[in-house]
């Protein structure tokens, strides 16, 4: 699973939209906090197909990948794990928050963001499609 599986790519993407327009309370606290460079000028996307995957939060600059979790079933975290290890590969960091950490613990939640965001080396722009400067997502199926 992962990888550029192109029969999928409309699906993940309406699915994304989807996604995006009925976010948990969690997610729509952390996206607060995210949208429009408010933690130290970094832009977050949110709810983002990468490959044969959806990631709730994503900086392209960090290669940083924020997920949001609820209750997890071992079937859950057996798919998460699998997630992970191709977002990894991919050279992704991935931070787990539990929903009531964002919600109740907001500030050390961003606090761990922004250490992480702060000693993550920038990735360097690659071209997109049709020429122009990006961070390469083409590449990943997005």
């Amino acid at each position: 699973m992962g990888g550029n599986n192109r029969m999928t790519q409309s699906h993940l993407t309406e699915r994304a939209r989807e996604l995006r327009s009925n976010m948990t309370n969690a997610e729509r606290h952390l996206w607060k906090h995210l949208r429009q460079r408010q933690i130290a000028g970094y832009r977050f996307r949110r709810q983002m197909p990468m490959g044969s995957y959806i990631v709730d939060f994503i900086c392209l600059e960090r290669r940083l990948i924020i997920e949001i979790d609820g209750s997890q079933h071992q079937e859950q975290q057996v798919y998460d794990a699998r997630r992970d290890q191709w977002l990894a590969e991919q050279e992704f960091q991935v931070l787990r928050f539990w929903n009531n950490e964002v919600l109740n613990q907001t500030e050390g939640v961003l606090m761990q963001i922004l250490e992480v965001l702060e000693r993550t080396p920038p990735t360097p722009a690659l071209p997109r499609k049709g020429g122009g400067s990006g961070c390469g997502i083409e590449e990943l199926g997005v």
